[in-house]
């Protein structure tokens, strides 16, 4: 599921050979909500919602972007795909079910409009730090639709490159995995890699490199099944792998790409997950071979999804003792934690960066300001040292200090450092401070302090680590 301007030309289902069983979590076909599984041993949670809430409500307004009409702003017309819905943020739509999944309905006015859903992570860092291996999971259940009431169903589980935030032009390049696609209720599961360039390129666009199998046991339209992508830079050449229900049946290594073109999909800040229900458009009427969606199609059959997860395993530094207690949304300590996804703040502003990877800033950062950061997981191995991407255009005498606190803004900072004019408001550097060992799981605060009323720092990121 792309937004850049492309047709796809898609063959029918075909089979797939099982190459490996991971065997790593206990999957579930059937039945209704489950929690988040706990990490594995050796990996730790950066990044969950299991959609528990009141029926029919939003989804957390502090984990997704709900994206509405029929493109970016400024980006390509049908979100580049000519699929033909219009994304709404209503209820109807899109909503929690009130026991632990979240809903995305298509629907067709009685004009013959169809609206739907889509949603997109605030977060845009999801990237395994060098030599361990990043998981993308959602256990979700497809429209359960089939036949010709299924034409022109579209739904997907998908993540974008960060630097397509305020371009939506640079695709394919910044990269693309498709970790669940289906269309006109068939029961197949794609897997997809989008890279390079289009038409043509080292990902074959507009087609991409993918593969497709039917879901174990049950159809993918009539039980839950488990979608994983894997992102594994512990091993070189670099491997990127798709599963359904823990059974691998696409993989690519990094030896197939030109450098080039890997740094570009890779080197980047990270990837932002998208989750979708689109009608019409190249994928599925390329594989009926007409236009979707027709007069037979039946509106109001939803995408049930249960969790979306992200774990990291704990190779290179990570949290080698994670806790399975800890809640899920539980951060990683070591991830690369994005300023502007704040649980709560007090007298800033978010704005869009020019720095490497795009995407947005925490602003206007004066005396007295504070961000928070609601359950940052530290492990057993204490966090010795504090580092934040920061940026200063503070005029001439005015400088402050950023400040790390543990569960409340008020207590004792546990380290901090000083900053001044970094030559601009966009100008960035990497600016790193010891703290005292921390472990367990707390609430973290940013906190600003400056002798002068003015602005005087932008924060774009923080991160921890043992030294």
């Amino acid at each position: 599921m792309t937004t850049a301007n492309r047709r796809r030309r898609r063959l029918a289902p075909v089979a797939v050979v099982l190459v490996a069983l991971t065997g790593l979590l206990v999957q579930m076909t059937a039945g209704a909500s489950a929690s988040v599984p706990p990490p594995p041993a050796g990996w730790s949670l950066v990044w969950a919602d299991d959609f528990e809430g009141p029926a029919n409500t939003l989804p957390s307004s502090n984990n997704w972007i709900i994206d509405t009409g029929h493109a970016y702003p400024g980006g390509p017309a049908n979100w580049g795909t000519g699929e033909i819905q219009n994304y709404t943020s209503s209820t109807s739509n899109l909503s929690l079910d009130g026991s632990g999944n979240l809903r995305i309905t298509p629907l067709r006015s009685g004009s013959g409009e169809w609206t739907s859903a889509r949603i997109e992570t605030r977060r845009s860092d999801f990237k395994p730090a060098d030599g361990r291996v990043l998981r993308i999971e959602g256990r979700i259940q497809m429209p359960n639709v089939t036949g010709n009431a299924a034409l022109g169903y579209w739904p997907a589980f998908w993540a974008l490159g960060s630097p397509y935030r305020g371009n939506y032009w640079n695709w394919p390049g910044i990269g693309e995995f498709d970790i669940m696609e289906n269309v006109n209720g068939l029961n197949s599961v794609w897997a997809v890699l989008h890279c390079g360039v289009a038409p043509g390129g080292p990902c074959e666009e507009n087609n991409g490199l993918g593969a497709s199998r039917a879901c174990p046991g049950a159809s993918c339209q009539s039980a839950f099944h488990t979608y994983r992508f894997e992102w594994d830079r512990s091993t070189s050449p670099n491997q990127l792998r798709w599963y359904v229900d823990g059974q691998l049946y696409h993989s690519l290594s990094q030896s197939r790409f030109d450098a080039t073109t890997w740094n570009n999909m890779t080197g980047h800040a990270g990837y932002f997950l998208l989750l979708n229900v689109a009608m019409g458009g190249a994928f599925p009427n390329g594989v009926a071979g007409f236009g979707t969606p027709t007069g037979d199609t039946v509106p109001g059959r939803p995408m049930l999804v249960d969790y979306v997860a992200v774990w990291q395993s704990g190779t290179g530094g990570g949290d080698p003792d994670p806790d399975p207690s800890d809640p899920p949304g539980s951060v990683d300590a070591r991830s690369t934690i994005q300023a502007e996804r704040y649980t709560a703040q007090s007298g800033t502003m978010v704005e869009s960066t020019t720095d490497s990877g795009g995407g947005q800033n925490v602003g206007g950062l004066s005396n007295g300001d504070w961000l928070r950061f609601d359950g940052v997981t530290f492990g057993s191995q204490a966090a010795r040292q504090f580092k934040a991407r920061v940026a200063s255009g503070a005029g001439a005498g005015v400088s402050g200090l950023v400040q790390v606190r543990l569960d409340s803004p008020t207590a004792a900072p546990i380290g901090d450092f000083a900053i001044g004019n970094t030559g601009g408001w966009q100008s960035w550097r990497t600016i790193p401070a010891n703290i005292s060992g921390v472990t367990g799981t707390h609430t973290v605060y940013l906190t600003f302090s400056s002798g002068q009323p003015a602005d005087f720092v932008n924060v774009n990121w923080f991160t921890f680590s043992t030294s």
